[in-house]
């Protein structure tokens, strides 16, 4: 059975979180936690996004993004494949890095005075 579309609501603020195929390691070391930060930093500009905050572990990180235009699916298509093919690369291998699918869930605003 195929996973339901994901709401993309422009100007939501979401809290993603990918991780390891089969629970394995996505940041060897800091030259791929340095990499990862690379594309994800082109990956904002090129989606006009605005990252709050991330958190990058062994085998799976957060990121908490802005996004002005609701392009969520597309800026984590690039990101987790540009990311997949440094690190396969660089590590001599083949293969998923990432699992398949990846858990959002839109924050709830609340408004400063």
């Amino acid at each position: 059975m195929a996973r339901p579309l994901r709401i993309e609501v422009a100007g939501a603020v979401y809290h993603v979180t990918a991780r390891g195929n089969a629970g394995q390691d996505i940041f060897v070391d800091d030259a791929d936690r340095l990499k990862f930060l690379e594309v994800l930093g082109s990956v904002v500009q090129r989606f006009n996004w605005i990252c709050h905050a991330y958190c990058l572990l062994p085998n799976h990180c957060h990121h908490l993004v802005e996004m002005p235009e609701g392009n969520l699916s597309q800026g984590m298509r690039q990101l987790n494949g540009v990311y997949t093919q440094a690190f396969n690369r660089r590590h001599g291998r083949t293969g998923h890095v990432l699992h398949g699918y990846l858990f959002t869930a839109e924050t709830q605003r609340t408004q400063r005075t």
